[in-house]
Parts: C-alpha cells; sequence; structure tokens
C-alpha cells in the first residue's frame, strides 16, 4: 500500500509545527478567528510580505489562476500571520493572493499565524523553495538568505528544504558566476547544466567567452563541458565551433568602442564588435525572444 507524500515537504512540514513559530490558544483576542483553522479575511486587511523571495510572477499565469478562482474559487488557502486588530501579512500563498485580487474577491480563506520576523522569513523562503516556479538564482538566493540571515549550516539547511548538502553547494556556487551569466540563467537563456559546467572554469573572462558560444552557437550541455574540460575531439562538432569562436581578437579603437556604447543605447541590448588582428570582424546583436527580434529589426529598418 502506498502511502500519499506530504506536497509540502518534509522541511515545511517541520518548520511549521515549531513552537516557535505558532501558539496553541484558540482565539486571536476580540476577533473570534481560531489560530490555526481557515479563515476568510478580507483582501484589503492583508499586506503583502516583505520577505518575499520571488520577485517574478508571469503575468499570463496569474490570469489563468484568477480564471481558475473565479470558476472555483481558491483550493488551497494562503498562510498570514497577525500584525494588530484585523491586519495581516502574508507568509506564503502570494500568487494566489495576487490572482485573487485579480479575480475581483474581496475575502480569501487563510491560515492564521503568529510568528517573528526571522521565522516568517524562514516559513517564507522554505514555502517557496519547495515549489517549481523559481529559477535557479532565486533558489539560490534564497539559500543565501537562509544561511546569512537565519544562522543556519549547509547541513542544517538541507535538513529543512529536504535536499542533499551537495545540491544546496550547486546552487550556491551559481552566485559566484558573473552577473551577465546569472541574469541568463533567469532569463532561461542557458540552462542549469550549461552553468554548472561553467562554474567549473576558474577564469571569469573565460566563462563569458564559453557563455558567449553557448548563446551564438547553441552549444548542448556536453559541448560546454568539453570545453571546460579543454577536450578538443578532432572529428566531433565541438572542434567547428570552438576553431570559428577563438580567433585572435584585436583590441577596439576608442573610436570604436565608443560605437558599441551608442549601439547598446540604440539597440537596448549588448551588442558587440568582435575584431580580428587582420581588421575584419562582425558586430553581433544578441536578442532574447521574438519579438525582441522583431523590435531590433524595425530599429534597423528605420
Amino acid at each position: 500500500m502506498s502511502v500519499k507524500r506530504n506536497a509540502l515537504g518534509r522541511g515545511l512540514s517541520a518548520l511549521l509545527e515549531d513552537a516557535n513559530t505558532d501558539i496553541t490558544s484558540n482565539k486571536l483576542e476580540g476577533e473570534g478567528k481560531v489560530v490555526g483553522a481557515v479563515a476568510n479575511i478580507e483582501i484589503e486587511n492583508i499586506e503583502t510580505n516583505p520577505f518575499q523571495p520571488r520577485t517574478n510572477f508571469e503575468e499570463d499565469a496569474l490570469n489563468e489562476l484568477a480564471a481558475s478562482i473565479k470558476e472555483h474559487g481558491i483550493i488551497q488557502p494562503i498562510t498570514v500571520r497577525k500584525l494588530g486588530y484585523d491586519k495581516y501579512q502574508l507568509i506564503s500563498g502570494e500568487r494566489r493572493f495576487r490572482a485573487s485580487q485579480l479575480a475581483g474577491l474581496k475575502s480569501v480563506p487563510a491560515y492564521i499565524r503568529i510568528a517573528n520576523d526571522q521565522a516568517m522569513l524562514e516559513m517564507a523562503l522554505v514555502e517557496n523553495i519547495q515549489r517549481e516556479e523559481l529559477d535557479a538564482i532565486e533558489v539560490a538566493i534564497s539559500y543565501k538568505r537562509l544561511i546569512d540571515e537565519c544562522s543556519l549550516t549547509q547541513e542544517q539547511l538541507s535538513q529543512k528544504v529536504s535536499k542533499q548538502r551537495s545540491t544546496i553547494t550547486n546552487y550556491l556556487r551559481l552566485l559566484k558566476l558573473p552577473v551577465e551569466i546569472q541574469l541568463a540563467i533567469r532569463n532561461a537563456d542557458i540552462s542549469m547544466g550549461h552553468a554548472r559546467a561553467l562554474i567549473n572554469i576558474d577564469n571569469e573572462d573565460k566563462q563569458l567567452d564559453i557563455y558567449n558560444q553557448i548563446v551564438l552557437n547553441n552549444l548542448s550541455v556536453r559541448e560546454v563541458e568539453d570545453l571546460a574540460r579543454g577536450v578538443k575531439a578532432e572529428t566531433n562538432n565541438v572542434t567547428r565551433k570552438v576553431k570559428e569562436n577563438t580567433t585572435t581578437q584585436a583590441s577596439l579603437s576608442v573610436e570604436q568602442a565608443t560605437l558599441v556604447e551608442d549601439l547598446r543605447a540604440v539597440f537596448n541590448t549588448k551588442v558587440q564588435i568582435k575584431k580580428e588582428a587582420n581588421g575584419k570582424g562582425k558586430i553581433v546583436i544578441p536578442f532574447k525572444s521574438d519579438n525582441d527580434l522583431k523590435r531590433i529589426l524595425d530599429l534597423l529598418d528605420a
């Protein structure tokens, strides 16, 4: 007979049951609302969580959730903490909260808790880490905040979030990558596998060079791993791409460097001029999506 696994994960369940983050008295004074039970709370009386680690809420997904809430209501209550008389603050469930606002709801079902700020930060971070919507950098930042702001060791953190310590270490190492590569991870321009291969390169300039090759040539994770190890197979596709992209680069003149900055301002993207020692070269104008490409083409036609 199979046992249904707790969807919240062992780490979050243990945290929510911690005596330091809850009380055992049944009612909130003067309001008749029971701590730990589900109560309908006016949306206007709930403020968002300042410790929320998520920064991106995809608009289409929120609209879809709002439509579902209009038809079916909220299946999973949000969790709030008590601030004062009829005032609450979100601990978890901000996506559901935002969608409820879009759906025009006046009140939402909520679990009511009492927690201090550190316990609340832990609860918000751990609850969000359990979700699949976070990108790898958001997960890494959440791990780092739990370690730095909640004074946790990596071992303690691994127990709270039910992850191997090596997994946590790999995420934390992402934060050592250049900012340009971190942004590429957040924008899904490169995968976690690409990033892990780049982490193993000590030289930041080499990391950025191979990152540019990934973007320009759509390199696979295996190809990036080969590049990171310095492997050069004579007959495979990796060698061809490396030879095409490792020509000797000449320094740009002051005028050319100024031109690069002007082009970046015009196209609002990281334009590059790649110049070889013999004077030849190319202008690279990267784009993030089909719409971004259309925007750039429109500028070129203007």
